[in-house]
């Protein structure tokens, strides 16, 4: 865990969390099945459909981690989730061919309205690149459709472990070639910082109160104390110098 006092300018490396914190999956999950339900003349609370599908996204990871299941990347952890759903929202008679494409849906996510522009100042001082659960396929047609103008795109796949496991963080220092302290995590979920911090990376928290819509539930930061702390990717590239 990081120890010494935190200095700007010793960064070299941003490395991004990306569902929640750099693109509103929730909202662009729930127009997804909207369209699907003017297709298919369909009456599917979808708010309620994406929520159930995040929500065993951990479970399923877990079942992983205690070896339950092999090790799987994040479209096959969807696709079972799906599955999963389909008859409790009165989706099973969707094809193979539409159930693939909506499970893709997490591929066409739309960024928070500060991401693109947010993310382009921080390139200009900065490497920036993906550290999250979403496999390497995923993230790249997720880059291509929000215009997510990454460095370079680490996955946990590269490393056959999810996050929070040390070795997905430790892994991205090595592979980009700098120092664990010279690397800052970025995410709007503070457990994702925390386990950062543990395995020795700097942390920038960008919370996301409407992650999961107007109301909805964000996780405590507690006795956590973060590197930084912004309002959003703007607000981070000021505080670390990064040109407008």
């Amino acid at each position: 865990m990081t120890t010494t006092p935190f200095d700007s300018t010793a960064i070299r490396a941003l490395v991004f969390d990306v569902f929640g914190t750099v693109v509103d999956w929730r909202s662009s999950i729930i127009r997804e099945g909207a369209r699907l339900s003017v297709a298919k003349n369909l009456q599917v609370e979808w708010p309620a459909f994406a929520d159930a599908w995040r929500a065993g996204y951990q479970p399923a990871m877990q079942r992983a981690r205690a070896g339950e299941i092999a090790w799987t990347n994040l479209d096959g952890l969807h696709r079972t989730i799906l599955d999963g759903l389909l008859p409790r929202f009165g989706l099973s008679g969707l094809s193979e061919y539409e159930r693939e494409h909506l499970n893709r849906a997490w591929h066409r996510l739309d960024p928070w309205p500060d991401s693109v522009a947010g993310l382009n100042r921080l390139k200009s001082h900065f490497v920036i690149s993906t550290l999250s659960n979403g496999n390497v396929a995923l993230l790249v047609n997720m880059a291509k459709h929000a215009g997510l103008a990454w460095d370079c795109v680490l996955s946990a796949e590269l490393f056959q472990h999810y996050k929070p496991d040390p070795e997905v963080y430790q892994g991205a220092a090595r592979l980009l070639g700098v120092k664990r302290d010279e690397v800052m995590m970025v995410a709007a979920h503070p457990s994702d910082l925390v386990a950062a911090q543990r395995a020795g990376l700097r942390t920038a928290y960008v919370p996301r109160p409407l992650e999961w819509g107007e109301g909805g539930i964000v996780a405590p930061v507690g006795d956590a104390v973060f590197d930084i702390t912004a309002a959003d990717f703007n607000a981070l590239a000021t505080r670390l110098g990064a040109r407008a």
